[in-house]
């Protein structure tokens, strides 16, 4: 089972590249926002999955927090649009 673990976090960490592109070409604003917001989801399931392999908890709580934070950055970014500050 470890090794599906640190498989699935090493699958996540390569899907950062894909979305790297999209946040650094995205056509619009609103496409660049949800490509970090998606980077960053993809950063807290990858820590979430090698904190399960490596059996360290720590891990976990940078997970929650990057999660949390990077939903919260979203809306006040989102905001921000939403108000044309940008």
């Amino acid at each position: 089972m470890n090794g599906l673990y640190i498989a699935v976090a090493i699958a996540q960490v390569c899907m950062l590249g894909p979305l790297l592109f999209r946040l650094g070409r995205g056509p619009s604003v609103s496409d660049r926002m949800v490509a970090l917001n998606t980077m960053a989801t993809e950063a807290a399931l990858a820590l979430l999955f090698f904190s399960a392999w490596a059996d360290r908890t720590v891990y976990l709580d940078v997970a929650v927090w990057l999660a949390s934070f990077s939903y919260l950055g979203t809306i006040v970014w989102s905001r921000y649009l939403e108000r044309g500050m940008l």
